[in-house]
């Protein structure tokens, strides 16, 4: 059985390589089983480096270099429409905090049948139908937030810099005042020496001795 072991992702799929289809719900397009069959009649077992979802569009890539195209298979859903859009956001936010999946269009949401009952209770009209699924993204999916971080780990590291830096000009600053007190003393010892004097007595006199004139 052939070996599918990359997902060609829509915006690449060249289709003079694609030699079939298979046709996925929209439960099997998020976890994918390990074997499947296209359409005309083509075996292959996925073999993925890591765990992914497949979207409608996207392509398996087998190791020949063929591709197997992904297509969402129709399903049965509820069309719902509304009198008024606040009315099918009230009934969005609901779907949301039940964690129910629904594809949002301009004035209609597509959901699975099983929320027939929470569609009514927000008095929206729901019209059985058959028809591809293609719900929108969890909340929770952060795979655009990466380079935000790295925004802010490159400020935050700026600051440590500026930190050290100052940090540092505060310590040469100390080191000078250091070396001016230094100086300032050895200024002061020659100075010393400098006062010292010789009296007509033979007696030498410096800066701390007392002599009574």
């Amino acid at each position: 059985m052939l070996r599918a072991t990359t997902i060609v992702r829509k915006v690449a799929v060249r289709a003079d390589a694609v030699v079939d289809t298979v046709v996925l719900d929209h439960a099997a397009r998020q976890t994918p089983p390990e074997r499947l069959t296209a359409e005309g009649g083509l075996g292959l077992v996925l073999a993925l480096a890591k765990a992914a979802t497949l979207e409608d569009g996207d392509a398996l890539r087998l190791e020949d270099g063929r591709l197997v195209a992904i297509r969402a298979a129709g399903e049965p859903l509820l069309e719902v429409r509304a009198e008024n859009p606040a009315r099918l956001l009230r009934l969005a936010w609901q779907l949301g905090g039940s964690h129910v999946p629904a594809e949002i269009a301009a004035d209609v949401l597509y959901v699975p049948r099983a929320a027939a009952e929470l569609v009514r209770g927000q008095g929206c009209a729901a019209t059985p139908v058959t028809r591809a699924f293609k719900p929108e993204r969890a909340a929770h999916d952060h795979s655009q937030c990466g380079h935000d971080h790295h925004a802010h780990d490159h400020h935050t590291h700026d600051h440590h810099d500026h930190a050290h830096d100052h940090g540092s000009h505060d310590h040469k600053g100390h080191h000078h005042a250091e070396h001016d007190h230094g100086h300032s003393h050895d200024h002061g010892h020659d100075h010393g020496h400098s006062h010292a004097h010789q009296h007509d007595d033979g007696h030498v006199h410096g800066p701390d001795c007392k002599h009574d004139h």
